[in-house]
């Protein structure tokens, strides 16, 4: 764990912006693309430290945020690039990517933009692209709104309020989150919250069909959810997933918004198991 905390930022010289990010491991290269607000400090460092056992993790700052120069575009199939752009800089011509809440929407529009570099497409606390059932809980935009999150809208946003264990879950999380974060470095103001809205819009409007083409891509998919996601619903998967032709979906019971925090343990098992094996 000790390494997870001492790694260094790095920056990604793309010309026109700089994209800050971290790596941590050997083997195959696995994109941690980040939720609404995430920035590198967000992902909790156990879930990190446990595939990096098995992949090179790189976490990055989207154009414009964290660390990152830039300006974060309100189009994900722009924000997508920065995927593509930060694989070049490496030189990676294959990588799997791990998409959380607006991280994996990002993901899907990379996966399906970038066949030949995106190998495996893991989606974390996310949904479909186009128009879905059923809309984000009104808690989230309670919590998720203020300018500095606190813990309590942490358990709310993040985790199952009313199951025991998910409430046992957050302050074990949060303590390893917050042994390495630079909170000034969070995104906090309407102006940039409304950027990350009008990525989800055009997500949901998909005037490229991307819908239609998740059902059918050939890349292997596992989507992971919990039970009672407030942002991003379980259910708008279950008249989805049918329809799809290469993909696994796991759901937790008792769990909110970030089954990989609640349970880092069992979902890197899931994640490395699958693959490996697909």
């Amino acid at each position: 764990m000790k390494k997870i905390y001492d790694a260094e930022t790095r920056f990604a010289d793309l010309g026109d912006r700089k994209i800050a990010y971290r790596s941590y491991g050997k083997g195959k290269a696995i994109f941690f693309v980040n939720r609404f607000r995430g920035t590198l400090d967000t992902w909790d460092p156990l879930f990190v430290a446990l595939m990096a056992k098995k992949f090179n993790v790189i976490v990055f700052d989207y154009s414009g945020i964290g660390s990152s120069t830039g300006s974060l575009a309100p189009d994900l199939t722009i924000v997508a690039k920065d995927i593509k752009d930060l694989a070049d800089f490496l030189k990676l011509d294959s990588i799997a990517v791990l998409g959380w809440s607006y991280g994996g929407l990002v993901a899907q529009a990379a996966t399906l933009l970038y066949p030949n570099l995106v190998t495996h497409a893991v989606l974390v606390g996310t949904n479909p692209p186009g128009t879905n059932l059923v809309p984000i809980e009104q808690a989230f935009y309670d919590a998720t709104l203020k300018p500095l999150n606190d813990f309590e809208d942490e358990i709310v946003l993040f985790f199952e309020p009313k199951s025991e264990s998910s409430r046992l879950a957050p302050k074990a999380s949060h303590d390893r989150i917050h042994k390495r974060i630079e909170v000034e470095k969070i995104p906090s103001t309407m102006d940039v919250f409304q950027l990350y809205f009008g990525g989800g819009d055009s997500f949901r409007e998909d005037v490229l069909n991307f819908r239609e083409q998740i059902k059918k891509t050939k890349t292997p998919i596992l989507i992971i959810c919990g039970d009672h996601d407030i942002s991003f619903a379980v259910e708008n998967w279950y008249s989805f997933f049918n329809q799809m032709t290469n993909a696994q979906l796991v759901v937790h019971s008792g769990t909110g918004h970030a089954p990989q925090h609640q349970y880092p343990e069992l979902t890197s098992k899931q994640i490395i198991n699958f693959i490996k094996y697909t």
